[in-house]
């Protein structure tokens, strides 16, 4: 697995995982702990998109 297949894997998985978050969120609230999870799964999804967008730029 290449470093570009990592990095879209992960991004599908988180794109996965904020999906499901955002409907708990619609469907019953998200507690403290849980919003700050989603925010980080936030941050991490941002990074991960920009470190694969440079990895695809540099080819």
């Amino acid at each position: 697995m290449t470093y570009t297949e990592m990095l879209g894997r992960r991004s599908t998985i988180l794109k996965r995982n904020i999906g499901s978050m955002i409907r708990k969120q619609n469907k019953c609230g998200l507690s403290g702990q849980e919003s700050n999870f989603y925010y980080s799964l936030l941050r991490e999804l941002h990074q991960t998109e920009q470190e694969l967008n440079a990895v695809r730029k540099d080819s």
